[in-house]
């Protein structure tokens, strides 16, 4: 019985030993290998690589002032929680990341509550007016502001917005698809506020394209991250593509912007002008293009009641078909469409305005799975045509970016547009086509227009540099030039925010449409297909919850308390059996 005793007791001691041992290795390679094990069935809490990668280069802190803060709704709490979780996940591949949360109403003076509004509105945060439902059934109007004002070094802090605010949307799928884009738009303040040099963006301007009061708004936004500029290529050969002389060759060639757009041109581009955008393109540059085949104007309406939308030739046909695209000759109508305000009397001096479905505005919906429109709101579109995808470029991929909806009608140009439509209801059977794509992304190879075209003292003119192949690169064409163009103020005739219709107060999502296409161009693919992912949030039900309160209270506190002595007089009756076996024996 003694010898048991020492040989339980030395096999007590090694475990215990084989225990201290093991925890130290451990955390000895711990201290030199860095992982993380993520549970969770959507891998919430992996990053992705291009987020470890800009995390990983950071060599100075960035700070997030979070103003999530506070007394506020169970959603609004769980997607503070989400964010501090994704922040404390950041810090954990880099130390470079600090935050705090604050509340900006803790002083609890009205005066100051003011003015620490009035300083984040300047900032550029946008405040949430939310009508919170008691328990007893009253209820309270509560302002939030749900973003974050990041920081590095000396520069000049950012705004961030954490809310989505899409139209259509309950406040729970409005928070569930907050907290999927969390990581990307964290990661991108991350990305904006430390970029010490700007890529340069220029819009081309020469063939009547929007002027810089119709781009004012996106133009400022664009501004905050890249250097912002208009061109005209007026056939200059060295307009898009910057030449200098090196030793390993005559000529070094490279594209002077990171991308260009070409908004809304109402002029035949010359074949010079082409000749240069399709070597710019080769040379690996990036282009969003925003053409409309069918010129249809609402200006001609505010005069007369109807007027002709008819086609417009600007000599790009030839070009977007080899890389990829056609653009038709048509006009789409959509009973899913944004509502256009008509005078119909006059009411105490005042004009009486009602709003009428309008066709030809179609709101437009992601046509793909695509991370740059994934989870977007509509887009307001105005005379909007049909795009098809080309079997002439083999090395090209296509894919398509936005969509009419299952509602749609399609109209031959020249075509013939009347007011008087809005009198009637619309014959459900003439809008029977299914959606028709206007956007698409074409990335690849490209193959250039002018090849087997110019002759050979061009292509071996130095000076030229032609290229008959791209380097990989991508462009984005729109059938429709409208998407880019801000409203003017009627009263102020000050440029509005691109996406806000001042008739009707609603905004919807071209801002965020555009500054994602410059995005993809400019940062590639790492950064926008963050966007991608998909987090289950699993929400409660809120009338369950209601009906089933007392119920779920009782198993949450009932049930484990009786489980833990229904375990313990187990234990003791197993404990009882066996040591009285032991004694008879």
């Amino acid at each position: 019985m003694e010898n048991k005793r020492k040989n339980l007791k030395k096999n007590q001691i090694l475990a215990f030993l084989i225990t201290v041992a093991v925890v130290v290795i451990v955390n000895v390679a711990g201290s030199y290998f860095f992982t993380r094990f993520d549970l969770t069935s959507e891998k919430r809490y992996t990053l992705s690589p291009t987020t470890k990668e800009i995390l990983n280069n950071l060599d100075d802190y960035v700070y997030f002032k979070v103003y999530l803060d506070g007394d506020f709704p169970a959603g609004f709490k769980k997607l503070r929680r989400e964010t501090k979780e994704m922040l404390d996940e950041f810090r954990a591949y880099s130390k470079y990341i600090d935050y705090e949360f604050i509340d900006p109403t803790e002083s609890g003076e009205e005066a100051e509550i003011m003015e620490t509004y009035k300083q984040l509105y300047q900032a550029g945060l946008k405040p949430t007016d939310l009508n919170v439902q008691n328990s007893d059934g009253s209820s309270k109007q509560m302002v939030i502001w749900p973003g974050a004002l990041v920081s590095y070094r000396n520069n000049t802090e950012i705004a961030i917005e954490l809310l989505e605010n899409q139209i259509g949307m309950s406040d729970d799928e409005a928070l569930n698809a907050s907290m999927q884009n969390l990581e990307f738009r964290l990661v991108d303040a991350v990305k904006k506020v430390t970029r010490m040099m700007k890529p340069n963006i220029a819009f081309v301007e020469g063939h009547g394209e929007l002027g810089e009061q119709d781009v004012y708004d996106i133009t400022k936004s664009l501004s905050q991250n890249y250097n912002v500029v208009r061109l005209e290529i007026d056939g200059k050969i060295d307009a898009l593509i910057h030449r200098t002389q090196d030793t390993t060759r005559d000529v070094s060639a490279f594209p002077s912007y990171d991308a260009i757009v070409i908004a809304k041109p109402t002029q035949a581009f010359d074949e010079r002008d082409k000749f240069l955008i399709d070597q710019y393109i080769m040379h690996g540059g990036k282009v969003l293009w925003l053409v409309e085949p069918v010129f249809a104007t609402m200006d001609s309406l505010q005069s007369q009641e109807s007027t002709v939308g008819i086609e417009q030739d600007l000599n790009l046909d030839d070009m977007l078909f080899k890389y990829g695209v056609r653009l038709n000759r048509d006009l789409l109508l959509d009973l899913t469409c944004a509502a256009l305000p008509i005078r119909t009397g006059q009411v105490g001096g005042q004009a009486r305005l009602e709003y009428f479905r309008w066709y030809y505005f179609p709101l437009l919906q992601a046509a793909s799975d695509h991370p740059m429109v994934r989870n977007m709101n509509a887009i307001k579109s105005d005379f909007v045509s049909s795009m098809d995808a080309t079997t002439s470029a083999d090395d090209i991929e296509q894919i398509p970016l936005l969509k009419t909806s299952d509602y749609t009608k399609v109209s031959g140009a020249p075509v013939f547009i009347t007011l008087a439509m809005l009198r009637q209801p619309p014959d459900q059977k003439m809008f029977g086509s299914k959606g028709k794509n206007v956007a698409y992304l074409l990335k690849g190879t490209f193959s250039s227009l002018y090849a087997n075209r110019i002759p050979q003292e061009i292509i071996d003119d130095q000076a030229t540099d032609f290229m008959e192949v791209s380097k990989p690169t991508a462009m984005i064409v729109v059938a429709d030039g409208d998407i880019i163009r801000n409203q003017i103020d009627i009263r102020t005739r000050k440029p509005l925010s691109l996406g806000f219709d001042q008739y009707t107060q609603i905004t919807y999502a071209n801002k965020e449409f555009i500054e994602n296409c410059i995005s993809y161009l400019v940062d590639g693919e790492g950064l926008v297909d963050i966007r991608s992912r998909e987090l289950k949030v699993r929400l409660l039900d809120p009338t369950k919850v209601s009906k089933q309160r007392v119920v779920w209270q009782v198993v949450n506190t009932v049930v484990p308390i009786a489980l833990i002595v229904i375990l313990g007089l187990v234990m003791s009756l197993i404990r009882k059996v066996k040591y009285s076996r032991k004694t008879k024996a």
